[in-house]
């Protein structure tokens, strides 16, 4: 990237945090269980100090793993999401490095650019519009909460979950971000993942597991599903059945932060409209790159590579660790 560019970025990251911070917002309720303890300051391991989370926030967060917050994001900035999403379905914009993906049921044969062919587009640090969303002050604020104050955007989407096809293609099985990521502490790693619509059971809203996040990280892999399943959509092998589950109801704007250990999916989209959601997932520039040679990870490894070979040439070969970092240094400098 040009280095103009990126510190004109960054300048502009910087004057969001130095703005006034966003008026007071509430944890959102949610269906199903939530454990509830009570919590000394040093127990905390999940969140930093901070002056933005209420105690029972913070609590909330260590016990379960995840935080909605209430209308977080402005209609005015969904919309411009929504806007520049249309444009790259239609191939209007073409962002370098962007990575446009459809459902396993679409075959080639039937695709033509448009919104309803496209299900997610993913690594969007060079749309100037989609990346907004990663510098929002009303975003930042909360995921300094998690990782400090030297903020990386390692990870971004946006999803545009389709009506189901009938073949249950739609969901996404339930799996733990980290799985996808070879770096480290992940208590240092915080997802932001927010709603662009009403998003409820109907079309596909997201289930979290409370206090997944607890544990350590699981093998996955594709689930034997006979619909068929979407490219990378890796899937717990083993986990608990009798766990709670939450089913997340939320609006236009509101978000939830959640650790890359929670155990989460989402459901069929049963309805005959597209669900969306934007997201980002926000590291500590503290964190450290791990080999996942001979670990539960380098199934995913294997794939990632074998993609991004095929897309930049076999020439070009480079690793999980490899990638991930160019990918980081694309987006470089994102220290907020």
């Amino acid at each position: 990237m040009e280095q103009p560019r990126a510190a004109a970025r960054l300048q502009i990251v910087l004057g969001h945090l130095g703005r006034p911070s966003a008026g007071a917002v509430v944890a959102h309720p949610t269906t199903g269980t939530i454990a509830s303890a009570s919590f000394h300051p040093q127990q905390f391991q999940y969140t930093l100090d901070n002056n933005v989370l209420t105690l029972e926030q913070r609590k909330f967060y260590e016990e379960n793993g995840f935080l909605v917050i209430k209308n977080l994001v402005p209609d005015a900035d969904i919309q411009r999401f929504r806007n520049e999403f249309e444009k790259i379905c239609r191939k209007e914009v073409k962002p370098f490095g962007l990575v446009v993906m459809r459902d396993v049921t679409i075959s080639k044969s039937e695709y033509t650019p448009s919104e309803k062919m496209t299900t997610k587009v993913q690594d969007f640090q060079e749309d100037k519009e989609l990346f907004r969303y990663c510098t929002l002050p009303e975003i930042l604020k909360y995921v300094e909460c998690f990782t400090g104050p030297n903020i990386m955007a390692m990870h971004t989407m946006l999803i545009n979950k389709p009506p189901d096809s009938g073949k249950k293609t739609s969901r996404h099985p339930l799996h733990q971000d980290l799985h996808y990521f070879p770096f480290r502490p992940s208590n240092l790693i915080v997802c932001a993942w927010t709603a662009m619509e009403h998003i409820d059971r109907n079309n596909g809203c997201l289930v979290v597991l409370p206090g997944t996040h607890k544990g350590s990280l699981k093998p996955h892999d594709y689930p034997k599903w006979e619909g068929g399943v979407n490219k990378m959509f890796h899937g717990i092998q083993d986990y608990e059945e009798n766990n709670a589950r939450v089913h997340l109801v939320m609006e236009k704007g509101d978000t939830v932060f959640f650790h890359p250990l929670l155990i989460h999916g989402s459901g069929q989209n049963k309805t005959q409209g597209f669900r969306k959601a934007i997201s980002c997932h926000f590291a500590s520039a503290d964190c450290h790159y791990i080999d996942v040679k001979g670990t539960s990870q380098e199934n995913i490894e294997k794939e990632v590579v074998g993609i991004a070979n095929k897309f930049w040439g076999d020439e070009n070969s480079m690793d999980l660790k490899e990638i991930e970092t160019f990918l980081a240094n694309m987006v470089k400098p994102r220290l907020y």
